[in-house]
C-alpha cells in the first residue's frame, strides 16, 4: 500500500461522518471477461467491509440469462471473509447474507417481473390491489436492498441498473473500467460519500 493510500485511509478513519452501511457495485458481464475480475472482486470485498460495511451487493447486468448459470458458478468460487448468497430472476429464496450478488437482465426487467408477480397475487385473490404497498415489490426485486453508497466503474450513468433501489443512495461514477480499479479508487468513492449531505428524497 502506497503513502496516497494510507493518506486516504487515514483521512476516512478519522472523519466525523458516516461511512455507508451497505455498498453496492454495479458491473457488466463484458466487465467479469477481464482477467483478474474475480480477483478484485475477493479485494473489493475485503476493501468494504475493512471500512465498516456491514453488507455488501454486486449487481451484474447480463445479456441473456443463458450465462447465469455460469456466473452463478463462478462467484460461488470466491473466496470471501463472509458467506455469500447468488440471486438470479428465477430464485424464489430471498435468503440473504453480508455479501449478495444479483445477476439480472437490467432494472427494467427486474421492475417488470416485480409487477407481473404482484398481478399474479392479485388475480389469485393473494394480494388486494388497494393494499399494495412498494414493499410488495422490493420483496419481488432480484436484489431488494438500498444501498448507501453505489459505486459503477467505466462510465458516468447506471445502464439500467437499479432504477427502484436507487432512489435515495449516492451515486459514484468513476472512469476507471474493473479490471483497473485498485483500493485507491475505493477509499476516493468513501471520501467522496463522506463530503456528501444525504437528504433521502427531502
Amino acid at each position: 500500500m502506497g503513502l496516497y493510500d494510507r493518506y486516504l485511509a487515514l483521512r476516512i478513519r478519522l472523519a466525523e461522518e458516516s461511512l455507508p452501511e451497505t455498498v453496492a457495485l454495479v458491473i457488466t458481464e463484458r466487465d467479469l471477461l477481464e482477467d483478474g475480475a474475480y480477483a478484485t472482486l475477493e479485494s473489493f470485498f475485503e476493501w468494504a467491509l475493512g471500512f465498516g460495511a456491514e453488507r455488501v451487493v454486486v449487481y451484474v447486468s447480463v445479456g441473456n440469462e443463458e450465462v447465469i448459470p455460469t456466473l452463478r458458478r463462478e462467484f460461488e468460487r470466491i473466496e470471501s471473509p463472509r458467506s455469500i448468497s447468488v440471486r438470479s430472476p428465477d430464485d424464489e429464496s430471498r435468503a440473504t447474507s453480508p455479501i449478495q450478488v444479483s445477476i439480472g437482465l437490467g432494472g427494467k426487467h427486474e421492475f417488470a417481473t416485480a409487477v407481473r408477480g404482484i398481478a399474479t397475487a392479485v388475480a389469485n385473490g393473494e394480494l388486494d390491489p388497494a393494499e399494495i404497498t412498494g414493499e410488495d415489490i422490493e420483496r419481488r426485486l432480484v436484489f431488494p436492498s438500498d444501498p448507501d453508497l453505489i459505486i459503477k466503474t467505466g462510465a458516468e450513468r447506471l445502464s439500467d441498473f437499479m432504477i427502484w433501489q436507487s432512489v435515495y443512495s449516492e451515486l459514484y461514477f468513476t472512469d476507471v473500467n474493473w479490471r483497473n480499479f485498485r483500493r485507491r479508487d475505493y477509499l476516493r468513492a468513501l471520501r467522496d460519500f463522506q463530503r456528501r449531505q444525504r437528504r433521502f428524497g427531502r
